[in-house]
C-alpha cells in the first residue's frame, strides 16, 4: 500500500496527519507512506523528522484584503497555484499512490483534487467545527470524509459520505499516570495550572498571565503554575515579571516550550490556552478544565467556534480576545477555585466529548477504502 499525505501550515494539521501516518503504518508495516507539503512551512520539519519521504509543492492562500504587501502576496500565490498542476501531476507518477488523504492546509487542495480526477482513493480530515475553505471544495469529490465535530458534517456539504470520528491525539497521552505527573512536579494538594500560546507564543495571553502570576504570588495562592512563553514571548515575560513584581521558583515555572505536554496536561487542573483543534481534542481525552482564549486572527474565526463546544458541554470557559484583560483572568480563576470540585466536574465534562479511539476509527476505514475500492 503507497500512501500520500497532504497537510500544512499549523501543527493542527500535520499532527494529526503524522498520527495517521503512524496508525497506517502499525497496521501495514510495509505501506509506504510519502508526504506532500510546503518546504517552508512547519510540515517539512515535522515530518521529516519523524521520517517519512517528503515531496515539496508551494502554494499558499490568497489575501482578502487589499493592501501593497497583500497584493505582492496574492500575486505569488498566483503564480504558485499555476504551477500546482504539472507539481502535483509529478509528485502523483513518483509515489504511484493507492490512496491520498488530506489533512488539512492550502496544500491539501490541489493534490487531493488531482488524485481524485484520476480516480485514486481519496479522503480528507476536517479538525475543526467550522470548516476551512478547502475541505469544503475537496468534500464533494473525495471517497470519505472524516469530521472531528458533528457540528460540521453540514458545513461540510457531504453528509452522506461524511464519518464523525474526533481528532486522533498522540497515543502517548493515554498512557499517562496523573499521580506520578503530579508528584513530579511537587504539586501536592496544590491546584495546578498549565497556560500556553503556542510554540512562537501569543503576546496578549502572556500579557494576561504575567498579570495573573504577579497574583498568585502576592495572594500566596495554593497554586503550582507551569507557563510556556513561546519563542516570541520570553523577553516580553520577562520584562512583564518585573512590573507585575513576580518571580518564577517555587509554585512558578516558566519555560520558552513544553516538550513533556503529555506529563503536564496529566498533572494539570486548570489549562488556559488557545482553542485550536488538536489543543481541544487534548483538553478532551485528558479530561481537563479550561479557559479558553480563542485566537482571532485564523480563517473563518474557527477557534472561537471549537470552543464554543467546549463551553456548551460545560467543560470549559471562554473569553474572547477582544474581551481578556488580567483583572478578568484573575476573576475567572477566582471563581472556578472558588467553587469546591468545579475543575473536577468541567474535567468530566471535557471527557464526555473525547474520542479516544478516533485513530482507530479512520484507520480502519481507510484500510477498508483501499481494500475494497469504496
Amino acid at each position: 500500500m503507497r500512501v500520500l499525505i497532504a497537510a500544512g501550515g499549523t501543527a493542527g494539521h500535520i499532527n494529526p496527519a503524522l498520527a495517521i501516518a503512524g496508525a497506517l503504518k502499525q497496521a501495514d508495516p510495509a505501506a509506504e507512506i510519502h508526504f506532500a507539503g510546503r518546504r517552508e512551512g512547519m510540515e517539512y520539519g515535522l515530518v521529516t523528522k519523524a521520517g517519512y519521504p517528503f515531496h515539496h509543492i508551494e502554494i499558499n492562500g490568497f489575501q482578502r484584503r487589499l493592501t501593497p504587501e497583500n497584493i505582492r502576496r496574492n500575486l505569488l500565490a498566483a503564480y504558485h497555484l499555476a504551477l500546482s498542476g504539472p507539481r502535483t501531476k509529478a509528485i502523483l507518477k513518483q509515489v504511484q499512490p493507492d490512496l491520498v488523504i488530506g489533512c488539512g492546509g492550502y496544500v491539501s487542495g490541489p493534490v487531493v483534487r488531482a488524485a481524485a480526477k484520476r480516480g485514486i482513493r481519496t479522503a480528507i480530515h476536517e479538525q475543526n467545527a467550522f470548516p476551512g475553505v478547502t475541505n469544503k471544495l475537496l468534500a464533494k469529490d473525495v471517497d470519505v470524509v472524516f469530521a472531528a465535530s458533528a457540528d460540521a458534517v453540514e458545513k461540510l456539504g457531504a453528509p452522506g459520505k461524511t464519518l464523525v470520528v474526533g481528532n486522533p491525539v498522540r497515543p502517548e497521552l493515554l498512557a499517562q499516570d496523573r499521580a506520578a505527573a503530579r508528584a513530579r512536579i511537587g504539586a501536592g494538594d496544590n491546584t495546578v495550572i498549565l497556560s500556553f500560546g503556542g510554540s512562537l507564543g501569543a503576546r496578549r495571553i502572556n500579557e494576561v498571565v504575567a498579570v495573573l502570576c504577579g497574583w498568585e504570588q502576592r495572594t500566596h495562592q495554593p497554586i503550582v503554575h507551569l507557563h510556556a512563553t513561546g519563542s516570541r514571548g520570553v523577553q516580553l515575560f520577562e520584562e512583564l515579571a518585573k512590573k507585575e513584581g513576580f518571580t518564577p521558583g517555587k509554585g512558578l515555572v516558566v519555560r520558552e516550550y513544553i516538550d513533556n505536554m503529555p506529563e503536564l496536561l496529566a498533572a494539570a487542573d486548570l489549562v488556559i490556552a488557545r482553542s485550536g483543534a488538536l489543543t481541544l481534542a487534548e483538553l478532551e481525552v485528558m479530561g481537563r478544565a479550561s479557559i479558553l482564549i480563542p485566537s482571532p486572527n485564523v480563517a473563518e474565526n474557527h477557534q472561537y467556534y471549537n470552543a464554543l463546544e467546549l463551553q456548551k458541554a460545560g467543560a470549559a470557559v471562554v473569553i474572547e480576545e477582544k474581551d481578556l484583560n488580567g483583572e478578568r483572568l484573575i476573576k475567572t480563576v477566582q471563581a472556578l477555585m472558588a467553587e469546591p470540585g468545579r475543575l473536577a466536574e468541567m474535567g468530566r465534562c471535557a471527557r464526555t466529548l473525547a474520542v479516544p479511539d478516533s485513530l482507530d476509527r479512520i484507520t480502519a476505514r481507510l484500510l477498508t477504502l483501499v481494500k475494497t475500492g469504496r
